[in-house]
């Protein structure tokens, strides 16, 4: 079987917690054939419910211990966030995640959005909306939305002021609230706060 790997990242516009990368690959033409059968969607992480996200996860979970599919999903912090800038921080997640995999430089790369694989990858293919047109990056994008999800779950009790568990660091108005209120932790990232401090 020809492996393809899918590459997607999430998180890039909160304004506290990680960025996330997830890099994706079928191992087994038999998952391949089973999305169809099963219950949920499989589309852009964003246009799917928690439940369905979380369903799904479940399920790759599952293909993962059968070795039918692999995956790995990277998280940057919010402090190295600020050292080096967003799009460097998400240029490191995106390796990580990648080598993880132990890929072969002939293996084909499909990235959602603006995302580049490293130079060696010559077979790499960057797709707007690729979330939405291929299963193997809408399964990248599943894995990294619900894994950064569940850090920032755990990170609410840390924090339980915040809301975390609502608006997982994006910056809504509640959370703009809390951090006039309460102030600056940890989480959240200096450099996308500036109008603030």
């Amino acid at each position: 079987m020809n492996v393809i790997i899918g590459i997607d990242e999430v998180g890039r516009g909160p304004v506290a917690g990680p960025v996330a990368v997830g890099a994706f690959c079928f191992r087994d033409a038999k998952a391949i054939r089973e999305i169809r059968g099963f219950c949920v969607p499989i589309r852009d992480s964003k246009k799917l419910t928690r439940a369905q996200r979380e369903k799904w996860f479940v399920q790759i979970k599952i293909w993962k211990k059968q070795n039918k599919c692999d995956f790995c999903v990277t998280m940057i912090p919010a402090s190295q966030i600020d050292k080096i800038g967003i799009s460097k921080a998400i240029k490191q997640a995106l390796q990580k995640s990648l080598y993880k995999l132990k890929p072969d430089f002939k293996n084909q790369i499909l990235l959602d959005g603006g995302l580049r694989a490293p130079a060696e990858f010559k077979n790499q293919k960057t797709i707007i909306k690729g979330d939405e047109k291929y299963p193997v990056i809408s399964f990248a994008s599943i894995v990294a939305k619900v894994t950064r999800d569940k850090y920032m779950f755990a990170q609410a009790k840390k924090f339980p002021n915040y809301g975390f568990e609502n608006h997982v660091g994006y910056g809504t108005r509640a959370h703009y609230e809390a951090i006039k209120k309460y102030g600056i932790t940890k989480l959240h990232r200096m450099s996308f706060l500036k109008k603030m401090l």
